[in-house]
């Protein structure tokens, strides 16, 4: 096993993923199976339980496991499925640790950071590694660890003392130590500062992890001169130190890295035998794909956290996939759900309540004409009663406007109780997380759900969803009646409410789970376009094979026909872009 650790300085949220995401594509591109690890500091156990203003959105993946939005990174560049072990917490760790300790596991040792600790965190890693990630069923080769944070916080001390003793192991042919920074530019002149990096890479030196490769987030290209100097104070050739300046789309990063001999590198430095990325060529032909355009799709995300758009990143992904796979540009409009409220001024006084009051109104009349603008509305998931009038809203104007919707999770409960309070008559309908005393619950908390501990409990990853409807869109866009997608909610559509909902709301469930009593997916047979899913389809999408729902919703909002014809054809054209297809390898399709 060879192990890739990839670790940043100077500030976070510097590309650390993408970065490992596109060494990771690289060595896959060579022909080599490739893993994927995060390393999280911070003492939570898991993502599952935090604010998406925090921390962006939580990812789930197929066992049920809520990490990282990196890992969804992960996922869909290198067309892998991971699981809740390859995202390793401080809380994880010492929860592990701590368990053994009660369970008298360590003989009577005083329990302590180094060893228990960090040899904790390398069996984790070690055995983490060895988990087969892809079709093939086959262990990996190579293992791309991120750390997360920065070098030198107190919380990632004991992770950094652990992989440096597990590069001690292994040993130095088969550990390869990048370390991502920050070069920024000052003044007029715009001079590339280099002494960020050099501090960053004095702190990694100082615990015994120097860098082998030096990544270099900049504006512009970095200059030959700067090259030179971060090489002669880090004690690394010139020829490591590369740059990652801004570009097009992230899809050109595995590519910029291999234009400056980075592949080349990775394979002297693990002491692999010498391969050619064959398979880069398509990845190159995908990402010119995703900067041509023949049409601009605007969609409308309507949502309760568009005040940061890493909460919804792969819903935003999803969109990009189907949008290079249609050659259209989809433009998002984020509207806050509580813009779409009619305004109230009845919590101010005087000249500043009617100076609100404006201020509301204009907000209002803006987030409404953005929405009758757009080609299509979406509704993604979320929790807590904020903003949900103005969802219903939203769903009540795509319904009667015949504008495509999607709604997700949340979005499609809500386009529920739309339809249940305007259309079958139960006016007083509503969901038992708005209002748990509602006389007519047309969602409800599921029953096998525990409502005292909130960490895990919800349903959660890969479930089987059956289509109920050959006639359904659903089953046009799947082409199967047994589809697995990702689930995260805690609550259902009332099995007992389903029969009138379909019969006096002229609405379909066209999917269920296994036993037939929970509904996962909702559609309007007589509108253009409108679907709703109980799961979370953003989270499987791929570039080269985005996700159904999206790829129907993106298609009805840049005026494709969803006949079958027209489905198996773009699907077709799909399959021919996706740069990691079996059928392109195999000389089933052409390029």
């Amino acid at each position: 096993m060879k192990f890739v650790l990839v670790s940043g300085g100077v500030i976070s949220g510097i590309g650390k993923g993408l970065t490992a995401s596109s060494l990771g594509v690289l060595l896959k591109c060579c022909g080599w199976r490739v893993t994927s690890i995060k390393i999280d500091p911070y003492i939570n156990v898991d993502a599952g339980t935090m604010s998406p203003f925090e921390h962006g959105e939580v990812f789930v993946l197929d066992d049920g496991g809520e990490v990282d939005l990196d890992l969804g990174n992960y996922e869909r560049f290198l067309d892998i499925n991971l699981t809740s072990e390859s995202n390793i917490t401080t809380g994880k760790i010492y929860q592990q640790v701590i368990e053994k300790e009660r369970q008298g596991m360590y003989l009577g040792k005083t329990v302590q950071v180094i060893p228990h600790v960090t040899d904790a965190i390398q069996d984790w890693i070690l055995r983490v590694s060895k988990k087969p990630v892809d079709d093939s069923g086959l262990p990996p080769e190579i293992c791309v660890i991120e750390l997360g944070g920065t070098v030198g916080d107190i919380e990632s001390m004991p992770f950094v003392e652990a992989l440096r003793q597990l590069k001690y192991h292994v040993g130095e042919d088969n550990f390869c130590s990048v370390f991502v920074s920050l070069v920024p530019e000052l003044g007029v002149v715009g001079e590339q500062k280099t002494k960020p990096t050099q501090h960053g890479v004095k702190n990694l030196s100082s615990m015994g992890l120097s860098p082998q490769l030096i990544v270099c987030r900049s504006e512009r290209p970095l200059l030959a001169e700067t090259k030179q100097k971060l090489g002669l104070f880090c004690q690394v050739p010139p020829e490591a130190v590369v740059s990652v300046h801004d570009v097009s789309n992230t899809f050109r990063i595995p590519l910029m890295l291999q234009e400056q001999g980075v592949c080349n590198l990775l394979i002297r430095s693990l002491k692999l035998v010498w391969r050619l990325p064959t398979l880069l060529e398509r990845w190159n032909h995908m990402a010119c794909n995703a900067d041509i355009f023949q049409g601009i799709t605007n969609i409308a995300v309507v949502g309760k956290y568009t005040g940061l758009a890493d909460s919804y990143l792969s819903i935003v992904k999803a969109l990009l996939h189907v949008g290079m796979s249609l050659h259209t540009q989809v433009n998002i409009h984020w509207i806050s759900a509580e813009d779409l409220e009619v305004p109230s001024s009845s919590s101010l006084s005087g000249n500043r309540k009617e100076n609100s009051f404006h201020q509301r109104n204009a907000v209002y009349d803006k987030a409404w004409q953005t929405l009758s603008t757009c080609d299509g509305i979406l509704l993604p998931g979320g929790f807590g009663t904020r903003g949900i009038e103005g969802m219903l809203s939203a769903c009540r104007y795509a319904r009667e406007s015949n504008k495509p919707f999607l709604g997700i999770c949340l979005g499609m409960q809500v386009a529920i109780i739309e339809v249940a309070r305007n259309v079958v008559g139960m006016s007083d309908g509503n969901s038992e997380e708005f209002d748990s005393n509602a006389s007519t619950k047309v969602i409800i908390y599921m029953p096998e759900i525990d409502k005292l501990r909130m960490g895990g409990t919800m349903r959660l990853g890969s479930r089987v969803t059956r289509i109920r409807s050959l006639d359904s869109l659903g089953f046009k866009l799947y082409r199967s009646e047994i589809i697995h997608e990702r689930h995260r909610h805690r609550y259902e559509v009332n099995p007992q409410l389903v029969k009138d909902l379909e019969e006096l709301g002229n609405v379909a469930f066209t999917g269920c789970d296994e036993t037939g009593q929970r509904m996962e997916i909702l559609e309007i047979p007589k509108h253009r376009f409108f679907m709703g899913t109980q799961y979370h389809p953003e989270l499987k999408s791929r570039p080269g094979r985005p996700s159904p729902p999206f790829l129907g919703f993106i298609m009805a909002a840049s005026g494709h026909s969803l006949d079958e014809e027209s489905i198996e054809r773009i699907l077709r054209e799909i399959e021919e872009q996706n740069p990691w297809s079996q059928k392109v390898s195999n000389g089933e399709l052409n390029l």
